[in-house]
């Protein structure tokens, strides 16, 4: 059994909980991080059309993607030693959402957290990445909350009367 867990910021712990938890222990864990590269192109944009001109040595975008890339082990790192079993760490770089699909095709679960509005039940508590996710993934999706779920009272209220 493949069992890919998507690591973010902020909800990797539920995650590698739920991991942990519902799957076998002869389980093959994968510990996915993806990264952006928007921010450290946005980084090379900004300082090549604003305070380039000439000076390449200063731009911040590397060191930008370099930090972005340590944080990402460190954050995978973590994870591994809070799963406690054997795993594989997987960095990937590029559009988050179409590389954790990508990722999961093969695999027989893909565990991944709320990362919306999570004070009420309902489709907000869902980023736009996990929505494209859960509605694309190619395997079963074990979908966990990263704190206590709030209370049914939250639910949307039900849609009027149609005329």
């Amino acid at each position: 059994m493949t069992v890919v867990v998507w690591i973010t910021e902020g909800t990797w712990p539920a995650c590698v909980d739920a991991a942990r938890t519902h799957t076998p222990q002869n389980a093959q864990v994968v510990l996915l991080h993806v990264s952006d590269r928007d921010v450290p192109g946005l980084a090379h944009g900004a300082f090549a059309g604003l305070l380039g001109r000439g000076h390449r040595e200063r731009d911040p975008g590397d060191r930008v993607g370099h930090l972005a890339d340590a944080s990402a082990r460190q954050l995978l790192d973590a994870a591994a030693e809070r799963f406690g079993r054997p795993c594989t760490r997987l960095e990937r770089t590029g559009r988050t959402e179409r590389e954790v699909v990508a990722v999961a095709e093969g695999a027989e679960l893909l565990v991944l957290a709320r990362d919306g509005d999570r004070t009420r039940l309902g489709p907000h508590s869902l980023g736009p990445a996990t929505r494209f996710v859960v509605d694309h993934a190619p395997c079963p999706v074990l979908l966990v909350w990263p704190e206590p779920a709030p209370g049914a009272d939250t639910l949307p209220p039900p849609p009027g009367p149609q005329h």
